[in-house]
């Protein structure tokens, strides 16, 4: 009986056994059979071949690859305490409707009914002065956006397409690191701005409680180079450097108020006020820009001059829409303006404007739900990049202006439900590259896009470290290789070489 285990004896065999001799048969294996041998060669082997593989390190590198980094430049957020209170039950802010910062969240987060009163009134009449809302020391900022303003105007807008190939080059030479990130604004952007200068980076924003935020990337100091100011009180949704002058920075908002922050005054002086009505965008009417076209939210059009006195317009028109989201002038004939909103896209001749019912000259048509915005391409206006909530980018030949409709040249399937607490998206053209646009966009890895007018995607903007936010805000540099996409955290990332 010796090497036969004690199981395999029978019960009988078992109990005749002395305790000696049990634990003799207990501790003599048994002889293995052919087939176990086999099993036991397998499980060494398939255990050399996963050892092999390195799977538990490269799970562990492949998660701390995926966790996005959270930059703390720039504003830092305070979350504030909260008071257990015996008996009551918790609430989510979301469910009490109030903000991180505690203040409590409109109705309707998006349009305003200046008419109606709430917690954020509109800033006082004339001048405010430049001063940031932490009063932070800002003589240093101040003398950083006077020296960049003395570059002068680019004189590189006009300058002929170059090739695909080396445009798509320049794209990937830009990149997206730590440095590169902060958070310049405290609620989410509607809108974004780059200065023009070619020696220094600076960048601004404009969110959704009226708050302007200025980052100067050059500046290495404890406070990261972000100023934040508050000229208005309700979204600010189009901002722009001026072209002929960059010490000024003109903003327009909701609240009804159009300012122009003045470098030299250290104020931000109001252009056009009007608190019965809501403003969405402006565009600059002449070359000195000393003239500027506004757009209404309730579809009026209005000319101001800012040579003349007072606060208010030189003309007053309506437009054929609902609404009034974006209004674009043409680049090269000044007396054609592009408006889009509600589901209409319509080129309107500024010499026939009326009080009342004004007739396109040309309208683009195949939109079938509300449109985010239409722009004119920057160098010829010889093209048109319209965005839809049908989930659709177009873009129109508009080379002729007395067509009545421009034809479509592109019908871009794109993701464009962003929802109600993301910015809508507003593709922008690039001065460098007329024929290339850039968006937003809704794919994961979390990325920016430039697509050529044929549909091309040209390139994708990711950084799996530092952008993990959709980017709804987008602006390129006029001259560099430098884009500054804006999320709904009040973050700016900037891609550059």
């Amino acid at each position: 009986m010796a090497g036969v285990m004690v199981e395999r004896l029978p019960l009988a065999e078992q109990e005749k056994l002395s305790p000696a001799g049990l634990q003799r048969f207990q501790k003599t294996p048994a002889p293995l059979s052919e087939y176990e041998m086999k099993r036991l060669q397998n499980i060494q082997d398939n255990a050399k071949f996963f050892a092999a593989l390195n799977l538990l390190e490269t799970a562990s590198a492949l998660k701390k690859k995926t966790k996005t980094h959270t930059p703390s430049r720039g504003l830092k957020r305070t979350v504030p305490k909260v008071q257990e209170v015996e008996g009551v039950r918790r609430r989510s802010m979301r469910l009490q409707r109030v903000d991180p910062s505690g203040t409590p969240l409109p109705e309707a987060p998006v349009q305003w009914d200046p008419l109606s009163g709430d917690d954020n009134p509109m800033k006082p009449a004339g001048p405010l002065d430049m001063t940031p809302v932490d009063e932070a020391e800002i003589l240093g900022f101040l003398k950083v956006w006077k020296e960049a303003s003395l570059d002068g105007p680019a004189e590189a807008l006009k300058q002929p397409l170059s090739n695909l190939k080396g445009y798509k080059s320049r794209l990937r030479s830009m990149t997206l690191g730590e440095e590169q990130v902060a958070k310049v604004t405290k609620n989410r952007i509607f809108s974004v701005a780059i200065h023009p200068s070619e020696s220094r980076t600076l960048v601004a924003a404009g969110d959704k409680w009226g708050q302007v935020g200025l980052w100067n990337l050059d500046d290495r100091s404890s406070d990261d180079g972000v100023y934040v100011f508050e000229p208005h009180s309700r979204p600010v949704g189009c901002l722009h450097f001026s072209p002929a002058h960059p010490a000024h920075l003109l903003s327009v908002s909701y609240d009804g108020t159009l300012r122009c922050g003045d470098v030299s005054k250290a104020v931000f002086d109001e252009v056009y006020r009007d608190e019965s009505a809501s403003f969405s965008s402006f565009d600059f009417l002449s070359n000195d820009c000393s003239t500027l076209i506004v757009g209404h939210w309730d579809a009026d059009i209005a000319v101001v001059d800012r040579r003349t006195p007072g606060t208010s317009h030189e003309l007053l028109g309506q437009v054929n829409s609902k609404t009034v989201r974006t209004v674009h002038m043409h680049p090269v004939d000044l007396n054609y303006f592009l408006t889009a909103g509600a589901g209409d896209v319509s080129i309107y001749d500024l010499r026939r404007m009326k009080p009342r019912g004004m007739r396109p000259v040309a309208s683009l048509s195949g939109n079938t739900k509300s449109v985010g915005s239409a722009y004119f391409s920057p160098v010829t206006g010889n093209r048109v990049v319209t965005i839809c909530a049908d989930d659709r980018i177009r873009v129109y030949d508009t080379s002729s202006l007395h067509a009545e409709s421009p034809p479509i040249l592109l019908s871009l399937k794109h993701n464009n439900n962003t929802g109600r607490w993301l910015t809508r998206f507003r593709p922008v053209w690039d001065y460098k590259q007329e024929d290339c646009f850039v968006v937003g966009s809704m794919a994961r890895p979390r990325q920016i896009e430039i697509f050529h007018e044929s549909g091309e995607l040209v390139h994708a903007f990711t950084n799996e470290d530092y952008l993990g936010s959709v980017c709804s805000i987008n602006a390129l540099h006029p001259t560099r290789n430098l884009l500054v996409g804006g999320n709904s955290s009040g973050r700016l990332h900037v891609f550059m070489d």
